[in-house]
């Protein structure tokens, strides 16, 4: 299940949210997004793990916690839709 984090903390790395997330089970991949220009986090990212029912309880387990002093979203994430004008997440 490929899973969406957000209100990450701009220090965090991909091997801060791999911590976070193995304590739920196996992760496949992580990915915190960049802004190409300034190569700083967007502040959200996500999260692959193989088992829908380890990522169900991460996402139960780890929305709304405190990581590095930010409150995290943490969600399934949706396919990118395109509308016309603008991308929305």
């Amino acid at each position: 299940m490929n899973i969406y984090v957000g209100n990450l903390s701009y220090d965090m790395t991909e091997d801060d949210l791999r911590r976070a997330f193995e304590e739920f089970g196996t992760v496949e991949s992580v990915k915190i997004i960049m802004d190409r220009y300034s190569g700083r986090s967007k502040g959200f990212g996500f999260v692959e793990m193989p088992s829908d029912e380890e990522a169900k309880k991460a996402i139960e387990g780890l929305n709304g916690k405190s990581l590095m002093g930010r409150e995290i979203r943490v969600n399934e994430a949706r396919p990118r839709t395109y509308d016309g004008e603008r991308r929305s997440w």
